[in-house]
């Protein structure tokens, strides 16, 4: 009887941290996956918007290039070109971020499924 007590009150620190790895990983996979989702949102907002940049430097351009206009549109059109080049850095530290986060799925996942390897019991297969 005293072996059941001990047993109950000091658990297998395998299983412990098993289960506190599994409690993590589940925690974890929403916020991981909701962060991916909205890197993904963000980098199409950045390219829609370099676009937008791109066509209204182009634009500029054809005015500047068109009309003889008192005001000088090169500053501006500079001013464009810096803004469409902070934006493609920033593009790029969100794939950096994004690659980053969709290994650490990978990893999550391929964790998850060992674990729940190690803890499912094998299968004997049929017996005669």
């Amino acid at each position: 009887m005293a072996d059941k007590d001990e047993t109950l009150a000091s658990p297998n620190p395998g299983e412990t941290r098993d289960a506190l790895a599994e409690g993590m990983m589940r925690l974890l996979r929403p916020a991981v996956e909701e962060l991916d989702e909205r890197v993904k949102g963000v980098r199409q907002s950045q390219l829609e918007l370099r676009e937008q940049i791109d066509g209204l430097c182009g634009e500029l351009k054809k005015i500047n290039e068109e009309q003889q206009v008192p005001v000088d549109l090169d500053p501006y059109v500079k001013k464009l070109m810096n803004a469409r080049r902070r934006v493609m850095v920033v593009n790029n530290i969100l794939q950096n971020a994004q690659e980053r986060l969709g290994r650490l799925h990978q990893n999550v996942s391929r964790e998850t499924a060992r674990r729940k390897a190690l803890l499912e019991p094998p299968n004997a297969g049929p017996v005669m």
